[in-house]
């Protein structure tokens, strides 16, 4: 992962159109419109908050290399919604019903201001996990815990059930948390708000550097405060 020279040799950002490949339905490529960087509806580039993960250099992990690829909704939506629709998934994100359903939520971010980015995370060159990274600090969740500035957030879910319950998400969480300490130099913790009845998930941050460093009760659950520390990076 960061330092193990790897983004001086890999080069694997991929193009919209051979993403596509990759998905049961594969849409028309993108226009250059789409490909272009999304604008907020206030005006500002999306992505400025959290920088630009579709510029993050990818991670070598023990399950692959690792890329985050900012979702393009007309390319991607198929895929989401299918995942949302996964009992295991939709328990917990609570996202499952038509395509329109998934459409809502991933399209409040990319119209949004920057404070959140959606991502697909691709392994070896297949989508097959999604991500969310949000500014923490500037969520409502940062109402509930004592919030730093710049602390930045990260939701997931493993879209494929080969890919769970074998230690691949706890392996991509280092290397995504690893990438947002590489790429956002202000950022000091990253941070997670699992259910505490989602014990997969409480078990895959654990063993990827994070600690439990509360239990909280937000609106829709009650969670465990995880925070992986930049100090602690290499030491848990």
């Amino acid at each position: 992962m960061g330092g193990d020279g790897a983004e001086d040799t890999l080069d694997l950002r991929l193009p919209d159109e051979f993403l596509a490949l990759f998905h049961d339905h594969a849409p028309a490529p993108c226009t250059p419109a789409e490909r272009a960087r999304p604008r907020s509806r206030a005006g500002g580039a999306v992505g400025e908050l959290l920088g630009d993960p579709g510029d993050w250099a990818p991670a070598a992990t023990p399950a692959g290399v690792f890329l985050l690829v900012p979702v393009v909704l007309r390319r991607d939506l198929a895929l989401i919604a299918r995942w949302m629709n996964d009992p295991a998934v939709a328990a917990f994100w609570e996202l499952a019903g038509p395509d329109a359903v998934t459409a809502t939520h991933v399209s409040a971010q990319l119209e949004g201001d920057g404070r959140s980015v959606p991502c697909l995370g691709v392994l070896d060159g297949t989508p097959m996990s999604y991500f969310e990274l949000y500014r923490a600090d500037l969520d409502p969740l940062a109402r509930h815990y004592p919030a730093r500035p710049h602390d930045t957030g990260v939701h997931l879910l493993i879209g494929g059930v080969a890919d769970r319950g074998r230690g691949v998400g706890s392996t991509l969480l280092r290397a995504l948390s690893d990438l947002v300490l590489d790429n956002l130099p202000l950022c000091t913790r990253v941070i997670a708000e699992p259910d505490l009845r989602n014990t997969p998930s409480l078990s895959a941050f654990l063993s990827s550097g994070f600690r439990l460093s509360a239990e909280i009760d937000l609106p829709d659950k009650r969670a465990a405060l995880m925070v992986r520390d930049r100090a602690l990076r290499n030491l848990l």
